[in-house]
């Protein structure tokens, strides 16, 4: 068994194989963000130890890859190796789902009060190892610790007791009918929020009595693995969640497993629609939550700080790794120029740099092929004839066009390694310009403007997608009639990329269906007999 942390979760400080973050590094030059100058580092202190090789987590014990293949993680902050982890095999996937086969029976049939207890365990000990699982995120995603610590942990653990409280009380989500577990269920989750999205599949499935089998992103499997110890220390019953790590040849053989009732996937719609095409006609459930293009809608009659700080919590959250990235700007044409000052001055003041500094903003993007992937559209954006903006160096210093050749060359002053991406926004875009259609998944703002509402409403719309969108006004009747208008499966007003594990969450077109959160939520993981007839009533 591949034990990697000390049972406190915490590593001794004299412990020669933890990893951390750049601060445990001899001194060098210093990762504090870029516009940072006045502000001294503020690196976190906790120690994550992690293993230097990692096994699958199959029927309540470590398993080696059955055909011995590893592949690296990597912190994307430094490019310095992390872990090595087990590259998943057909025969992989076959075992993990045979052995949550063979715990289905005993799981589904397991009191509810009791299934409700396991959950609640698991929600309360990634409580209790908060920080250590905060620290493990941003090492191996780049996401800022200030996130994973305030956002991506706590609501993990919310979804797993929002759902424990679920499993004894299905009956009466479910009016006249009766619940009963899809089975076995296969659940692949994206790189951008590996623990919050394995909770989002994990903790409803349990809560109906399903089994699962899960698969992580090969960029970052570490908090699924880490999860999975924490499973396994609760006494989670062995076969009721196992965990399979590799790339997308392991989540095919997942999909095209014969053994698996159900799908989940998050991820992009590319992949998406092959997963569609794979499971149609064999009876597998399948739910999918998959990529955006979100308008933001800020009328005049708005409070324009209060928006403009709405945007960047909606497109540099996360450096803009976000399904529902709110990624188009509309502006009501009369109050443009004054957005666009605000914008620029709140964009100078976000700190790029090391994710374990808890001022960072702004962290790394999660590859090397996925920052050359966003750069790309920078690139295209400028040569279709829109102007790149990014943040000044010093604060009060206006934005400033950044040229394409000067993107591959850009990062955080004194950093040499890492896969970093300046926060920017783009004006003069037309509909027709490839970063105002296409999903480009990094922290890129497509600043557009309109003169009426129904001329918003229906630029909002002219997107394959339909995700999330935010609306910024005064008015209350104006934002129901434009939220009623608006093809997304979310819509904020006056704020942006809220989340509780009671609200459903999911998308239309292209974004998906199916629904994750609430009691909506559970539909996708139970079968429902036929309603049951007053009694008395003709047949």
């Amino acid at each position: 068994m591949a034990r990697t942390t000390a049972r406190n979760g915490t590593t001794p400080s004299n412990a020669p194989s933890a990893r951390a973050g750049v601060h445990d590094r001899a001194p060098g030059p210093s990762l504090a963000g870029v516009w940072a100058a006045d502000y001294a580092p503020a690196p976190e202190t906790v120690r994550t130890a992690i293993a230097p090789r990692h096994a699958h987590y199959i029927n309540g014990a470590w398993r080696e890859p059955s055909e011995g293949t590893r592949f690296p993680t990597i912190n994307p902050a430094t490019e310095e190796v992390l872990s090595e982890v087990a590259q998943g095999s057909g025969r992989d996937v076959d075992a993990a789902v045979r052995a949550a086969r063979a715990a289905l029976p005993a799981w589904s049939a397991l009191r509810p009060a009791e299934r409700a207890k396991f959950i609640f365990r698991i929600a309360r000990r990634i409580q209790e190892r908060s920080r250590e699982l905060a620290v493990l995120e941003s090492l191996d995603s780049g996401k800022p610790i200030r996130e994973s610590r305030d956002v991506d942990v706590p609501l993990a653990a919310a979804h797993f007791f929002y759902h424990a409280g679920w499993a004894d009380k299905l009956a009466f989500a479910f009016a006249g009918r009766t619940p009963r577990p899809v089975g076995v269920c296969g659940q692949i989750i994206p790189w951008n929020f590996p623990l919050l999205m394995a909770a989002w599949k994990l903790a409803p499935a349990l809560a109906c009595g399903n089994t699962c089998v899960l698969k992580p992103a090969e960029t970052t499997p570490l908090s699924a693995l880490r999860l999975a110890e924490i499973i396994d220390e609760i006494g989670l019953p062995k076969g009721v969640v196992n965990v399979v790590t590799g790339d997308g040849t392991t989540g095919a053989a997942l999909v095209e497993h014969a053994g698996v009732d159900k799908i989940a996937f998050t991820g992009s719609t590319e992949v998406g629609k092959r997963i569609a095409a794979s499971v149609a006609g064999r009876g597998t459930r399948l739910t999918l939550e998959l990529g955006g293009k979100s308008p933001h809608i800020i009328f005049e009659d708005a409070s324009i700080d209060q928006a403009v700080e709405g945007v960047v919590r909606g497109i540099y959250f996360n450096q803009g790794e976000v399904c529902c990235a709110g990624s188009r700007l509309f502006v009501q044409e009369s109050i443009l120029p004054e957005v666009l000052r605000t914008l620029e001055v709140r964009l100078a003041s976000l700190r790029v740099g090391d994710p374990l500094d808890k001022n960072t903003d702004v962290g790394a993007m999660n590859s090397r092929s996925h920052l050359d992937r966003v750069l790309g559209y920078l690139r295209r954006g400028t040569a279709e004839g829109a102007v790149l903006c990014t943040p000044a160096r010093e604060n009060g210093e206006p934005a400033r066009p950044l040229t394409s050749d000067a993107l591959d060359a850009w990062r955080p002053a004194g950093l040499s390694r890492g896969f970093w991406c300046p926060p920017c926004f783009f004006t003069g875009v037309q509909p027709s310009h490839t970063i105002a259609r296409d999903e480009v998944f990094g922290p890129v703002l497509a600043v557009m403007s309109f003169r009426t509402p129904d001329e918003a409403v229906a630029r909002a719309n002219n997107t394959p997608y339909g995700l999330a969108a935010g609306i910024w006004t005064d008015k209350g009747s104006k934002v129901f009639e434009i939220a009623g208008k608006l093809k997304a499966g979310v819509v904020w007003c006056n704020t942006y990329n809220r989340f509780d594990p009671a609200s459903p969450f999911g998308g239309y077109k292209e974004s998906g269906f199916g629904r994750e959160g609430g009691v909506q939520g559970l539909r996708a993981y139970v079968r429902l007999d036929e309603p049951r007839r007053p009694r008395g009533r003709a047949t």
